[in-house]
């Protein structure tokens, strides 16, 4: 039984048995097995010993199908040539259902191969069997498939090789196989065998596609001692020069050469007498090379008989115009003087000189250039390929305007007080942020809070600078809130956010944590004080010591629920209630314990709920383990 892939994202493998490692040429064969939506047609007489069938094959059967779900046990994808390159056509593979008896399922005599020429055979494979299916055992019978390669008398094996078991995967896996042979002299034409070496079964059904023969030579290139690569960019004030090209080949196996060159990369003319494996090209404009080679000289003039090297390219380029001028730039000293700049032709960058000619390179490689001394420069257009310049250079002029010279200054202001804010440099302009124009100013607290000021002072030439003045502003801190948690008494204060300050609950020893843990029970009072002096606060506050847990079982330890600042309220009110909210106990001033008891018997050991009522109106409600 065999399936197309689920999936367009089958991820295609290479088997390696033989691939062509070098140069290839153009196919000479190729089999896709057509196109449509329909089965068949049946292969031609001859080509296999199976029997075709237009429907899903049986064991010693195959189709020729798009390979589009019409089997429940097979992958759902489309065939390998739709696969690499979909196009909105249906293309079909070989689908082949393996017979009980491992053997021969296609043959195919390929003809129009050249003599003395290494060719590479290559085809796709896949397992259609789904294993995500479990309509077999296991992952099926693995496939298992040789390839031979005969001459045409079929006596003489030119080369073999196998895929191995190949197993069924859970996703579509196409597998391209190869073999790479060498026709004899006078041998023009070969015979293809496909073998399966499995047995029929569940599983081991197959899907081939996209068998192909194409001429293989060792991998070539073309190189030159001016540069590395395979591309060499020249400047047309370089012009004319010769650039000597060598090729390069992986085998030092005896091959012959015909260089080749073309003005466009498409269009290629044999240089007449050019076949050395050097080649000194005469340039005057962009022209581009190869090499075709073959194992033959009768090879040469069939292009399905040689290889072609790597394209080097010679590409000339012209001197780029000057660059434009974004304008020159006036700046004052105290300002962030911005970068000269130029507009460039594209595909150049700039080079920036201090001279009209000659003169100093004073950065290389950028359209803007920070300079920090007034004066002219001169930017210059560079092709960074070809190293091309322009033949002009643009100027570019900086001026600098002297600026008031400010310093920044900060200041601290508590409150209810005053401060005097003095500009400086007196005789000029100002304009500060409160919207004065004095030299000073006088800030106090006020309502509001104020914490930078910002005063321009305007001097000769229309240059400004500007002052910075922070005023930290400190308010007397002030208590909110003191949260209780058990133990765990949190003062809350609204403060300045820059105002260090520190906290206290004996108005002894203060922290700059408002956390204070392990607070014994009672009155308690935080204090919170700002450390510059800018006063301080205090509240009052109860801490009422809850038991986490009490354990009733006569040891001496905890075991009692004992609540004993309720004491401390002659009206206050503790609530115990099981997890139902049934009220088991009630406790107060005169009785602030309880034992685990409910109607004279012990309670079981669970978790248990409170809700306490203070005279001051605190509320606190939470839980408890009684543990047994």
């Amino acid at each position: 039984m065999f399936l197309l892939l689920t999936v367009y994202c089958c991820l295609p493998l290479r088997a390696q048995l033989g691939f062509c490692t070098g140069s290839k040429g153009n196919p000479i064969f190729f089999e896709n097995f057509g196109s449509g939506t329909n089965f068949g047609p049946p292969l031609p007489a001859g080509t296999t010993t199976y029997d075709y069938i237009p429907s899903i094959p049986e064991d010693g059967e195959y189709t020729l199908h798009y390979m589009n779900a019409f089997n429940g046990s097979w992958h759902n994808v489309p065939d390998h040539t739709f696969d690499e390159a979909p196009d909105g056509t249906n293309g079909k593979a070989l689908i082949v259902n393996a017979s009980t008896t491992p053997g021969e399922f296609y043959r195919r005599v390929v003809t129009g191969l050249c003599v003395n020429t290494s060719f590479e055979f290559s085809a796709w494979v896949m397992n259609i069997y789904d294993a995500g299916s479990g309509a077999c055992s296991g992952s099926g019978i693995p496939i298992d498939v040789t390839f031979e390669i005969w001459d045409a008398t079929e006596t003489t094996l030119l080369r073999t090789g196998s895929t191995g078991p190949i197993a069924g995967t859970t996703n579509p896996v196409w597998i391209q196989y190869g073999l790479v042979f060498t026709t004899q002299p006078g041998q023009t034409s070969v015979v293809l065998k496909m073998k399966n070496n499995g047995a029929g079964g569940c599983g081991n059904d197959l899907a081939i596609d996209d068998i192909a023969f194409r001429s293989c030579g060792d991998h070539a290139s073309i190189g030159t001692s001016l540069g590395p690569g395979a591309r060499l960019d020249v400047c047309e004030i370089s012009l004319p020069l010769t650039v000597p090209l060598e090729l390069s080949i992986s085998n030092l196996t005896p091959h012959v050469f015909q260089w080749q060159e073309s003005t466009d990369a498409s269009i290629w003319t044999n240089i007449v007498g050019q076949n050395l494996i050097n080649y000194t090209a005469p340039i005057t404009a962009t022209r581009f090379y190869r090499v075709i080679i073959a194992q033959d000289a009768a090879n040469l003039a069939n292009p399905y008989c040689y290889t072609i090297s790597d394209i080097f390219s010679v590409v000339v380029t012209p001197r780029p115009a000057a660059p434009t001028s974004d304008g020159d730039v006036s700046a004052c000293s105290n300002d962030v003087i911005p970068p000269l700049s130029v507009s460039n032709p594209i595909g150049t960058t700039t080079d920036w000189y201090d001279a009209a000619s000659g003169g100093n390179l004073l950065l290389a490689g950028s359209n803007a250039f920070s300079a920090t001394t007034p004066g002219t420069y001169y930017a210059q257009a560079r092709n960074t390929l070809a190293d091309c310049p322009s033949a002009t250079r643009t100027a570019v002029a900086l001026t600098v305007i002297q600026a008031p010279q400010l310093t920044d200054e900060a200041f601290d202001l508590c409150e209810g007080d005053t401060l005097t804010l003095d500009a400086g440099l007196p005789g000029l302009a100002y304009q500060w942020s409160t919207g004065e124009a004095t030299q000073t100013i006088q800030v106090d607290s006020g309502d509001s809070e104020p914490t930078t000021y910002t005063v321009t002072v305007t001097g000769a030439g229309g240059c400004t600078a500007t002052k910075s003045i922070v005023v930290h502003y400190f308010r007397n801190p002030k208590i909110l809130s003191i949260d209780v948690n058990e133990d765990t008494v949190v003062i809350g204060a609204s403060l300045d956010t820059n105002s260090p300050t520190e906290y206290s609950i004996d108005g002894i020893h203060y922290q700059q944590s408002p956390v204070f843990n392990d607070v014994p029970g009672g009155f308690v009072t935080g204090y919170v004080r700002a450390i510059n002096g800018c006063g301080q606060d205090a509240m009052d506050t109860f801490v009422l010591s809850v038991p986490k847990y009490f354990t009733p079982n006569a040891d001496g330890y905890a075991d009692l629920f004992d609540i004993h600042e309720l004491t401390l309220f002659p009206n206050a009110r503790l609530d115990v209630f099981d997890r139902f909210g049934k009220l088991l106990k009630r406790l107060n001033a005169a009785d602030p314990v309880w034992d685990g008891m409910f109607e004279g018997k012990p309670l079981p050991a669970s978790d248990y709920w409170y809700h306490i009522l203070l005279d001051n109106g605190m509320e606190r409600r939470g839980h408890f383990t009684l543990k047994r």
